[in-house]
């Protein structure tokens, strides 16, 4: 009699996360099962999903609670899909490459006013956070808690003005990124001269652009491409100590957690979107 072979790990992952959306999302989901590498080519082509512009973004589905009432939703183009549901407010703060959603979920009752989206490009990390916000959502159901906060698979290095308008955002999160060590990785990079311009287009005057690493060498590039940029200001060691963000930050990522158990550094800059000049 033939015995049946033991289930491979990927079939026991999909049979994890086929049993958690079953058992509708009441448990948070482990991480176990929804592993992938610890990063991605954001050169390589993803198959993702992506709004032709900031119009056509469908927020309605990832932030249910905030659908603007019927009398309330604002005039749409007649371009927009007949079932377009604005929302009540817009996204204001992004967490870009947002990995496991540590930082999400400590910012939303920080941040209650604020609709926070992170950005992901891993699709099964992506995935995770997804499913993490919806059990905290169901786990909080008598409360609004969580309902601020949602997760996109996305690549921002290619596509973050296609989902955000001129001057939407006012907290940027880029925490622990990718380092790429090697000089020709370096244009891989998250910060750099032509993405600083775009996070300068997508973001209010006076908003902030926080950044974290260990890695020192990473951290010197950051400040080095934000000073040379006309539409940024470091923000002050004494500002920054007393930001709330910039505490959580420091502890509340899953990177920044392992950092902290391994005894190691951190490095922090923030940077502050100046206004415009005006037109000659």
């Amino acid at each position: 009699m033939s015995s049946q072979p033991p289930p491979s790990k990927r079939q026991k992952r999909e049979e994890y996360r086929k049993a958690n959306k079953e058992d509708g999302l009441r448990q948070l989901p482990k991480k176990k099962f929804y592993r992938q590498r610890a990063h991605a080519n954001p050169f390589s082509d993803h198959q993702l999903t992506y709004p032709v512009s900031p119009d056509l973004m469908d927020w309605a589905s990832h932030y249910p609670a905030y659908i603007a009432a019927a009398t309330d939703q604002r005039d749409t183009k007649d371009s927009l899909e007949p079932d377009f549901r604005p929302l009540k407010k817009d996204v204001t703060v992004a967490d870009i490459g947002c990995g496991f959603g540590g930082l999400l979920v400590a910012l939303a009752p920080k941040l209650q006013d604020e609709l926070l989206i992170g950005m992901e490009i891993r699709m099964q990390v992506a995935e995770f956070v997804q499913d993490r916000i919806k059990a905290l959502r169901n786990q909080n159901s008598e409360s609004s808690l969580y309902q601020n906060i949602a997760c996109l698979r996305a690549n921002a290095m290619k596509f973050l003005p296609n989902f955000f308008k001129k001057a939407q955002l006012q907290k940027v999160f880029l925490c622990f990124p990718d380092p790429h060590f090697k000089a020709r990785k370096h244009k891989a990079r998250i910060v750099s001269s032509t993405l600083n311009s775009e996070y300068a287009f997508v973001m209010k005057p006076g908003g902030i652009v926080y950044t974290i690493t260990d890695v020192e060498d990473l951290h010197k590039w950051m400040v080095q491409h934000f000073d040379e940029h006309a539409s940024f200001d470091r923000v002050s060691k004494q500002e920054e100590d007393g930001d709330e963000c910039v505490n959580t930050m420091m502890v509340e990522t899953e990177e920044g957690k392992k950092v902290g158990r391994n005894q190691g550094e951190k490095f922090v800059a923030c940077f502050r979107r100046l206004e415009d000049p005006p037109w000659p």
